[in-house]
């Protein structure tokens, strides 16, 4: 049985205190404008708190239903559902190490975003290394914030 399908009703009990810090520190080193059109990328129970138009994907639809955010789409990180270069912010708080296939999130994230990107990674995934690897090929790393049980990855896009 799926973990979020488990947990989702009781999440933000859980984990809410964690994702706070991890969204606190991205707010403070990602410019975020109130104008600005910021994906959250495996949005969950969508707690962010930033003043601006977000619009969260996540593939769990029941954490999606205890997510009060109007703008949220059931949907893949594989295949984001959006044109190439709409969101001027990207973020995606602990969750790459639950993707199907890390590198084509990546790309299609990269695909999606403009120029800034903010990821945490679970410090203790056995995947953490791999990500890392994939993010520092597909984005250049601007600042490494220890988040606890997370890195926090604050970045901009490669031009190629």
């Amino acid at each position: 049985m799926d973990f979020y399908k488990l947990t989702a009703k009781g999440y933000n009990e859980l984990y809410g205190g964690e994702q706070k810090i991890k969204h606190k520190l991205i707010k403070e080193n990602l410019d975020i404008k109130n104008t600005d059109l910021l994906l959250d990328v495996g949005c969950g129970t969508g707690l962010l708190d930033f003043n601006c138009n977000i619009i969260g994907i996540d593939s769990s639809i029941e954490l999606l239903q205890q997510n009060s955010n109007n703008q949220k789409i059931q949907a893949k990180a594989e295949n984001i559902p959006f044109k190439d270069n709409i969101f001027d912010k990207i973020i995606s708080v602990t969750s790459m190490h639950n993707f199907d296939n890390i590198e084509k999130s990546i790309k299609e994230i990269k695909r999606v975003g403009k120029k800034d990107f903010a990821f945490s990674i679970l410090k203790k995934s056995v995947l953490f290394d791999s990500i890392k690897r994939k993010i520092n090929e597909n984005f250049n790393i601007r600042k490494i914030i220890d988040g606890k049980k997370d890195w926090v990855f604050i970045c901009s896009k490669v031009f190629k």
